[in-house]
C-alpha cells in the first residue's frame, strides 16, 4: 500500500481499535499486531493544507508560508489563554468561530502522570487517545476555547500540562483517583475560577461535577524496555514487528514511530 500519511484515526474500545491512513487506503492496525512491517518513505511530502510537493514539514504537516499564514498555525493553538479569535485579532474569524468559539472541556487525564488539558468537545475521547491517557475526567465545560485556556492555565500551576511521552510508551500508568484530584483542585483554583466568572460572565463554565473517570487500555503485546524514536529523515526504510499502538505512536520491537510527526509523507507499507 501506498499513499500521504495522515493522523492515526481510534475508535474507543476494549482495547482501542486503530486505523492506519495513507491517503485513500486504510489500513486495520489492530490485526497486524506481532506482523512483520516494512515503511518506506519514497521521499515525496505534500503539504496538508495547499497540497503542494515540499522537502520538509512544519507543525506536522504544512509547508512553511501555510505554517505562518493560517490561524490554525497561530501560537494560541498551544497557548489558548492567548486566543486571537477572543482577542479579536484571528488571522481568520470564519475558522475562529468554527473551531474557537464553541464548547471545550477542561480535563484531567493519566498518561505518564496526572496532567490538565483542554479540547473541543467534540474531540473526546479521540484527544485522550492521541495522548496516549489510561484515565481521563471531564471537569469543566467552558463556553469557548479562550475560557477554557484560562482555567487551563489556573489548573496548571498546581499539577503538570504536559505529557511525558517517553514515560508513557514505556508503561501503563498507575491507577490514580481523578475524581480527588478534581475536588482538591476546585478548591485550590476557588480565586481564579471566580475571577473569570466576574470578566466573562457566569455562563462562561460549569463544573462537571457529576462526570465519571474513563478507563482506556491500548493494543500491546509487549512495551519497549528503551525507547527509541524512528526517524524517516534518517532512515527513509523502516522495519520492525509492531508490538502494539499507543497514542499516535507504533511500537515496534526496533524502537516507537511517531505517525503525527510525519503527516504528509508519502509512505510504502508492506
Amino acid at each position: 500500500m501506498r499513499g500521504h500519511l495522515k493522523k492515526m484515526h481510534s475508535l474507543l474500545d476494549s482495547p482501542v481499535q486503530y486505523r492506519l491512513i495513507l491517503g485513500d487506503e486504510t489500513v486495520e492496525l489492530n490485526t497486524l499486531i506481532n506482523t512483520p512491517l516494512k515503511l518506506i518513505h519514497t521521499k515525496q511530502i505534500q503539504c496538508i493544507h495547499c497540497k503542494r510537493s515540499i522537502k520538509k514539514t512544519y507543525n506536522q504537516g504544512y509547508c512553511y508560508p501555510c505554517f505562518i499564514s493560517l490561524a490554525e498555525c497561530d501560537m494560541c493553538i498551544v497557548k489558548p489563554h492567548l486566543c486571537h479569535y477572543a482577542a479579536g485579532t484571528c488571522r481568520n474569524a470564519t475558522w475562529g468561530d468554527e473551531f474557537c468559539n464553541q464548547h471545550h472541556i477542561v480535563y484531567l487525564a493519566n498518561s505518564s502522570h496526572l496532567k490538565v488539558g483542554i479540547t473541543r468537545h467534540s474531540q473526546i475521547p479521540t484527544r485522550w487517545i492521541d495522548q496516549g491517557a489510561n484515565q481521563a475526567l471531564p471537569i469543566f465545560k467552558s463556553r469557548s476555547r479562550h475560557i477554557a485556556g484560562l482555567i487551563e492555565i489556573a489548573i496548571s500551576q498546581h499539577i503538570s500540562d504536559k505529557t511525558h511521552w517517553q514515560k508513557m510508551l514505556k508503561s501503563d500508568a498507575e491507577t490514580i483517583d481523578l475524581i480527588a484530584y478534581r475536588e482538591q483542585l476546585v478548591t485550590l483554583c476557588q480565586q481564579e475560577l471566580c475571577h473569570i466568572n466576574e470578566t466573562h460572565g457566569n455562563d462562561a463554565f460549569e463544573l462537571l461535577s457529576n462526570d465519571t473517570i474513563v478507563e482506556i487500555r491500548y493494543p500491546i503485546e509487549q512495551y519497549p524496555t528503551k525507547i527509541k524514536a524512528l526517524d524517516f529523515d534518517k532512515s527513509p526504510e523502516i522495519t520492525g514487528t509492531l508490538l502494539g499502538i499507543k497514542g499516535q505512536y507504533l511500537l515496534l520491537d526496533s524502537g516507537v514511530l511517531n505517525i503525527r510527526k510525519y503527516t504528509g509523507y508519502e509512505i510504502e507499507l508492506s
